[in-house]
């Protein structure tokens, strides 16, 4: 028997910067049964999909020189309070780290800069100097020991991380200030320099750096933590004739749920009794409450703000919606953009290249450089090292994405992965479907014109009669329409469905006819004056049809699907971001002529089959299109496929997260400008951020090299190297975080 494929979370400890992220994927991915591995080193966590068991995934992360944790079988709060807590721990832990190491290192950059020489000459300052490198030992072991372990790790599994580079660059510097203290004589006068305060400052300034970013990084996982926040903690329900309140988990499907005002709906699940409006806008971003009657959907998450009702469960635990837009964010924040795997290309091969730099740096200096040489070239090969961590490096693109895919998932706009969000801020070309995306997807009746009957209610009670016997959709809007007027229905004989004509039947002694034209040529029925209302109607984006009694016209019923109230707004959003909207509908040309026109789109397709839509995609891709789809996920499936990005038309109960790269969880277009929007702001933000690390690193390097020293006599200080490299990676993190002030929409 085989084991079920399934997606488990890890959290990684011991990974300090983006060069790992590459050995931890590697690692995994090589297990048997692994599947995919994506490290998410924002915050620490890789989700893994395949066969292989948690213990064989913990195993491989430990081979590569890591610690890992499963994150799965654990309730989601339970989950992020325990990262939380361990979290702040750690950010305390950080801080203690930094007062001990600058605790000694200011107090020694001071005394070099205003009281006397880091120099050793005699014999008294090589027994102070001595016992500061003890003092500057304990800091290195109390407040640097993650680093060396880190990197005496990374070393036993024969690669490098920014451990290393820390490791090498402090102990480089500690090591050259005890052998000045210890064979002073060895070395030139001029050579005879102490670094301690560097190390010390470095250790303190690193320390700092990562507890500010720990700090920020904690702001990017909100939308997440809202998302959790949604989820009941208790349930009413009813069990033996009496009400129970039980834990969430402890509910069972079919079980009736009692919600009161006010309380939040703990499962998925149908109204069997009472009515109350719901207020779905943490689920759908849709501010206006939902009303709810019996046979109505409820969704978890949910808050109750009226009425009482009782509901049968459908779905719990890992199947409710809410648990699935949980696990479809996490996933996709935990995903790469194209972009993003590039950047961990380039950060797999930077710490290797960096200690070859700083070696070729060293003999550069030893060889061609002045008095001191020797010193010059610890200082450079020291500075190189420290300041081309690459931290920011790492965190430039999965900040962004955690904060932009958070965003959407507030707006109601679930993004499946990275790659999906970064084509989506490319798209040129936006095909949207007619039915239930432009408009409503239910047809209702607009108009009843009376040509030769004199009273509506009794026509419409007639027509809706006689089509209750149809399954046609248009039939179905005149039934609800008789409903909605309170209007009862009466008894149909001989009723009969007209292929391509229409319907009839005998009620009370009355031949009854409802259909088209042609259906009236038939049967002789005169149309004639009748023919202008109906044209008129028609160009409307109206189904007008012909309804006579005993061979004679009664009325014109026109029955017309509503553009959707904020429709014409949003696709005016889309075209002037300078998207080509393009409409495809089954419908007739002129139905699609007059709704293309009330909609504001000049291009547009009619009597479009759903293999016709996939066709036409491919056409508008060979065009040099990239392409986006908006339809429902089902009879779009096809063209959702084969589009560059496929956007899904869902609602909050009925999310279809397999049907599209991108689901917009309420029925407005407004949900698809706002998607391009944030994917945009996204990638902008992706881009500044590796912009930024990028250029520090490729200036920083050569002016850690001493590509300045000939011209301006500057050679970079490790200690400032260290802040740098520090606050370089809280730059890139504040810069994310700035996307979560981003607004899609201006209202």
């Amino acid at each position: 028997m085989t084991n079920r494929a399934s997606t488990q979370q890890l959290v990684i400890e011991g990974a300090g910067c983006a060069s790992c992220v590459g050995k931890i994927e590697s690692a995994l991915r090589s297990t048997s049964g692994v599947e995919s591995a994506e490290m998410n080193f924002a915050d620490r966590t890789v989700m893994v999909s395949g066969t292989a068991k948690a213990s064989e995934l913990i195993n491989a992360v430990e081979h590569a020189g890591y610690n890992a944790k499963l994150l799965n079988n654990q309730h989601a709060a339970q989950v992020m309070d325990d990262k939380e807590a361990a979290d702040w721990a750690y950010y305390k832990k950080l801080l203690r780290n930094t007062v001990i190491a600058l605790g000694l290192g200011i107090p020694l950059m001071l005394y070099g800069l205003f009281i006397g020489e880091m120099t050793v000459e005699t014999a008294a300052q090589r027994i102070g100097w001595l016992a500061v490198g003890v003092v500057t030992l304990c800091v290195m072991y109390f407040s640097g020991k993650h680093f060396y372990v880190g990197a005496w790790k990374s070393f036993k599994n024969h690669s490098a991380n920014m451990d290393t580079l820390i490791a090498l660059g402090t102990g480089t510097a500690w090591l050259y200030s005890m052998l000045v203290v210890l064979v002073p004589d060895a070395l030139p006068t001029m050579a005879r320099h102490i670094y301690f305060e560097a190390t010390a400052m470095i250790i303190g300034l690193i320390n700092l750096g990562l507890a500010l970013e720990l700090k920020a990084r904690g702001k990017t996982s909100q939308a997440i933590k809202r998302l959790i926040g949604l989820q009941a903690k208790t349930a009413i329900v009813i069990r033996d004739d009496k009400e129970v309140e039980i834990h969430i988990e402890q509910v069972l499907e079919n079980d009736v749920v009692k919600v009161k005002p006010g309380q939040k709906i703990p499962v998925d699940g149908i109204v069997v009794e009472g009515h109350s409006s719901i207020d779905e806008s943490m689920l759908t971003g849709e501010p206006i409450p939902v009303e709810k009657q019996v046979n109505d959907e409820v969704v978890a998450g949910t808050l109750n703000k009226s009425g009482l009702f009782l509901f049968k469960a459908t779905r719990i635990g890992k199947d409710t919606a809410l648990a699935q837009i949980i696990d479809m964010v996490k996933r996709a924040q935990n995903s790469k953009p194209p972009i993003g795997r590039l950047a961990d290309v380039i950060a797999a091969y930077f710490v290797p290249t960096v200690m070859i730099i700083a070696v070729v740096s060293a003999l550069a200096w030893l060889n061609f450089g002045p008095e001191p040489a020797m010193a010059l070239a610890m200082v450079s090969a020291t500075t190189v090292l420290i300041i081309a961590c690459p931290c920011a490096l790492g965190l430039a693109t999965p900040m962004s994405v955690m904060v932009g895919i958070g965003k959407a998932a507030e707006a109601g706009v679930l993004i499946r992965n990275g790659e999906a969000l970064q084509t989506a801020s490319k798209v040129t070309a936006m095909i949207l479907d007619k039915t239930g995306t432009i408009t409503e997807g239910s047809p209702k009746v607009t108009d009843v014109v009376l040509i030769n009957a004199t009273d509506e209610k009794s026509v419409l009670q007639l027509a809706a009669s006689l089509e209750n016997g149809s399954e046609h959709p248009l039939a179905e809007a005149i039934v609800d329409r008789a409903m909605e007027e309170n209007i009862d229905l009466l008894p149909i004989e001989s009723f009969e469905a007209l292929i391509g004509l229409g319907v009839k039947g005998q009620c009370k002694g009355k031949t009854l006819l409802f259909g088209n034209a042609k259906l009236m040529a038939e049967r002789n029925i005169v149309i004639t004056g009748a023919v202008e209302n109906a044209q008129a109607l028609a160009k409307e984006a109206k189904t007008p049809m012909y309804f006579a009694i005993d061979g004679e016209l009664a009325a014109i019923i026109a029955v017309a699907d509503p553009i959707k109230a904020d429709a014409i707004e949003a696709i005016k959003r889309l075209q002037s971001n300078h998207l080509r909207v393009i409409m495809l509908t089954g419908d007739n040309n002129e139905t699609a002529a007059a709704v293309a026109k009330k909609a504001g789109i000049a291009e547009y397709y009619a009597q479009v089959l759903p293999e016709d839509k996939a066709f036409k995609v491919r056409e508008l891709q060979k065009q040099g299109e990239v392409v986006g789809m908006t339809g429902d996920g089902i009879n779009d499936a096809p063209a959702l496929a084969l589009a560059d990005v496929g956007f899904a038309i869902g609602t909050g109960t009925d999310v279809a997260i397999e049907s599209a790269d991108i689901t917009l969880m309420r029925g407005s277009l407004h949900g698809l400008a706002d998607a391009i929007a944030i994917s945009k702001a996204t990638l902008k933000n992706i881009k500044q951020n590796l912009f930024g690390a990028f250029i520090y690193n490729v200036a920083g390097i050569p002016v850690a090299a001493g590509a300045l020293y000939p011209m301006l006599g500057i050679l970079l200080s490790p200690v400032i190297a260290g802040a740098a490299m520090a606050f370089s990676s809280l730059t890139v993190v504040s810069n994310a975080n700035r996307l979560r002030l981003f607004k899609a929409r201006e209202h």
